[in-house]
């Protein structure tokens, strides 16, 4: 039975009491937004080891995702055991097991064991890197794969998975002749226009749709549709396909809900800053309210490396035109595998997006008014105490120590200080 039909049962269901008590929302409001489908929470029933669920939707805190994985070359699992630690250290919401080399059922069964935030999954990785180590074109894997491997993730408890599934074969057919820069940028998505073109077939997941549901709906996935055609740069933003495919969301949203599956739609990507509200109530639109999952969005092509900033910058004004649930961007975005550092990097920087907006709505008030109070009071351990990155104000407080009433900015000079002294003395 799903969450949602525990809830239309009139069951109690211990994660919306739990993210209730923590969101300070009530418990009605919840169910109300899952039987709408305003609201999801992922929970596979078979990721026992899940303790901090995660609500996404209108009237809950915008949420972050932090992606990991090896790939070819850079396989070390261990490092990417780091990585997964060090995202949930730094405020991580959920993560994504992106994985492209090694023994991907080993990976994905010691995240999800060893979890107690959601995990998601790309499925169809897992037919491409097989495919590749069988010395076959990526591409080259049955129509069954499809439901399969998406099967097998379901089976070992992955909470959420990105399907692609309205990248469809008319689709495909027009972007071939499209005058887009780069036609597609998303990995999974260009694996199933691959297969397209190769067999000649609609895209499986699509015309499977209802065993795609009946999957999901066993072991309680949440569906996130994923955006084959988000926007690789600002010039393909918002062309003509990229809608397309949101209208095909319409139609897979509808017949989730009437099967009892919690769906959520991803989007772009790179966007400019006038275009980012657009996107948003766009998405919402044709996903008949169901909430938005964005990457970013980068608002400036132009600054490699700086990833984590263009896109903090777009996830703030996303959230605050609606958008649900942030996946972070990190400075080795288009250049390289994240390191450690980029992943905290890329989380926190999330973080200071989501919970920007967030503050806008009255979230996180009584943290940034204890900040503030520390702030006037000159107190760095309260500073500390409050702060999204608490090594990071150590860090600096210990390289430039100032042995005086304030720190070494300002020196006897300090703006607070002065106040102290002659305003309220």
């Amino acid at each position: 039975m799903t969450l949602i039909e525990k809830v239309k049962n009139g069951e109690k269901c211990s994660e919306i009491e739990k993210i209730s008590e923590h969101e300070n929302v009530s418990i009605d409001k919840i169910r109300e937004g899952l039987l709408n489908g305003k609201i999801v929470i992922p929970h596979n029933k078979n990721h026992t080891s899940l303790k901090k669920f995660m609500g996404i939707g209108e009237g809950l805190t915008v949420k972050v995702n932090a992606n990991i994985g090896t790939s070819f070359g850079y396989d070390d699992f261990e490092y990417e055991i780091e990585k997964f630690n060090t995202a949930k250290a730094v405020g991580a919401n959920s993560v994504m097991l992106l994985s492209t080399w090694g023994n991907l059922d080993e990976q994905r069964e010691f995240i999800i064991k060893n979890s107690d935030i959601p995990v998601g999954t790309v499925p169809i990785y897992d037919a491409a890197v097989i495919s590749y180590q069988q010395k076959k074109n990526v591409v080259d894997f049955s129509e069954k794969d499809f439901l399969k491997i998406f099967e097998k993730h379901a089976k070992q408890g992955v909470d959420f998975v990105t399907l692609h599934i309205s990248i469809t074969k008319d689709i495909v057919k027009k972007l071939k002749k499209s005058q887009r820069i780069m036609k597609i940028v998303s990995r999974g998505g260009s694996i199933i226009a691959g297969w397209i073109i190769k067999n000649n077939l609609e895209n499986p997941f699509y015309k499977y749709f209802d065993e795609v549901l009946d999957i999901a709906r066993e072991y309680d996935v949440t569906l996130s549709l994923g955006d084959s055609l988000r926007p690789g740069n600002l010039f393909d933003s918002l062309d003509r396909l990229q809608l397309e495919e949101w209208f095909i969301f319409e139609e897979l949203v509808e017949k989730a809900r009437k099967k009892n599956v919690q769906v959520m739609l991803e989007g772009p990507g790179h966007v400019p800053l006038d275009q980012i509200e657009t996107t948003v109530n766009l998405m919402k639109k044709y996903g008949k309210n169901s909430p938005v999952f964005l990457l970013g969005p980068i608002v400036l092509d132009i600054a490699p490396g700086y990833d984590h900033i263009t896109s903090a910058i777009g996830a703030a004004i996303a959230a605050r035109s609606g958008a649900d649930f942030i996946c972070y961007v990190t400075p080795s975005e288009h250049l390289s595998l994240p390191n450690v550092e980029d992943v905290k990097k890329g989380v926190i920087a999330a973080k200071i997006a989501a919970m920007a907006a967030d503050f806008s709505r009255g979230k996180f008030v009584d943290e940034n008014y204890k900040l503030a109070i520390s702030r006037k009071n000159l107190d760095w351990q309260g500073i500390k105490e409050v702060s999204l990155d608490k090594e990071i104000v150590e860090r600096y407080l210990s390289a430039r120590p100032y042995s005086g009433k304030g720190c070494s900015m300002c020196g006897p000079f300090c703006a607070l200080k002065v106040v102290e002294e002659y305003l309220e003395g």
